[in-house]
């Protein structure tokens, strides 16, 4: 496969990194940077005729902002869900007056989006749902009943897509609707923020009683294969921009094996140059997919090569500091003298990388039966 870049990428990337030089300090927050990044045109690259996004931009050049973006001082994006998951989604399912509703404010970074799919029994088992939906008098909305939990970012979006069933009595797969729901409705919604080993909450649970919702994507009764759809879209473009966060965090693990003198020790030199090779592994095995590759299999791969190589650079970074690693800052000053430094955040908050997003087990499975063709594994199986 042939992926390179075109002088026209190369004249993209330069107004991109200016660009990104110029404002990317000015941030004030999270919200009031999304508006920034949308009125400047670098939100919904690439969405192509409707006119729902801002610039027209090629997949080269997508990869191209992602890649400048990801080594700027750019703050995390708070639209990644919206932007990056539910538009493609949207664009592939939903009706015009869908498209024409919600794609503008997303390119515009003045709507902000979570996602409502796992529940407690049904993380990994997305098929195990019980978050109900039930039809309201009129019959045109929904009344949706159940709680949510792992949902990144509920705590500052203004609409959550939910995977509902609405099919009393059906199980697995069927009876399952993608609904659009609005955030902001108090006594209808709660949410609560979960604190993780890293003592941040990205994450949170979210209670549904009785909420009201009347967007229906792809139909009732066909909530798995959009949901299905979506996920396809998430190890897309942005997988790339993540790589370039991963080979900063591989650079900061070296040169610390070099100041701690770990490095001299061949077992550890062996261990680093592994990750850069594998590194290197899947942002060609990324590419290749991005190039049209038709691999089914694809997007459960990507998931099974990052998630254990992120974690096992976790392992590695305390490692190489050896026992130095195990204890705070050297400033008891500090209000919060336990507050992680960087490689204790990166082992912390990567044990949770094989499970989020699909644990490693569901991955393999899903290669196995849907791509390999192997026998179905047994149900209940010890």
């Amino acid at each position: 496969m042939d992926f390179g870049f075109a002088q026209e990428d190369e004249d993209f990337r330069a107004e991109a990194r200016a660009w990104l030089a110029a404002h990317a300090e000015d941030a004030r927050d999270r919200r009031s940077w999304e508006r920034t990044l949308g009125a400047a045109g670098w939100i919904g690259l690439g969405w192509g005729a409707g006119g729902y996004g801002n610039r027209t931009a090629t997949l080269t050049q997508q990869v191209v902002w992602a890649e400048e973006y990801a080594q700027s001082a750019a703050p995390p994006r708070s639209g990644h869900i919206g932007e990056n998951l539910l538009a493609p989604t949207l664009m592939a399912h939903g009706t015009e007056e869908q498209k024409s509703r919600f794609l503008p404010p997303i390119a515009a970074g003045e709507e902000l989006w979570c996602q409502g799919y796992s529940e407690p029994g049904a993380g990994s088992d997305l098929a195990g749902v019980r978050t109900a939906a039930v039809r309201e008098g009129d019959g045109r909305a929904y009344r949706v009943t159940g709680q949510k939990i792992w949902t990144s970012l509920a705590h500052e979006a203004d609409w959550c897509f939910v995977l509902a069933r609405t099919e009393p009595g059906s199980e697995r797969h069927r009876g399952l609707t993608f609904l659009l729901v609005p955030m902001d409705q108090p006594g209808r919604i709660e949410v609560r923020p979960i604190r993780q080993l890293t003592g941040t909450s990205d994450f949170n649970e979210v209670f549904f009683d009785g909420a009201h919702a009347q967007h229906v994507v792809g139909g009732e009764g066909n909530g798995w294969r959009v949901a299905m759809s979506l996920l396809g879209f998430e190890r897309g473009v942005s997988t790339l921009a993540q790589q370039i966060g991963f080979a900063r965090e591989l650079g900061s693990v070296v040169r610390a094996a070099v100041e701690s003198g770990a490095a001299e020790d061949p077992v550890v030199r062996e261990r680093l140059v592994r990750q850069w090779a594998e590194l290197r592994t899947m942002r060609w095995n990324a590419l290749r997919t991005l190039g049209g590759s038709g691999d089914p299999g694809a997007p459960s791969v990507a998931k099974l090569l990052w998630a254990g190589w992120h974690q096992r650079l976790g392992e590695l970074a305390v490692l190489v500091r050896g026992a130095a690693a195990s204890v705070g800052p050297a400033d008891w000053s500090l209000a919060s003298p336990y507050e992680l430094d960087a490689a204790q955040h990166l082992f912390l908050f990567s044990r949770a990388d094989t499970i989020y997003g699909g644990s490693d087990q569901i991955q393999r499975t899903i290669i196995a039966e849907r791509v390999l063709g192997l026998p179905r594994e047994p149900k209940g199986a010890a």
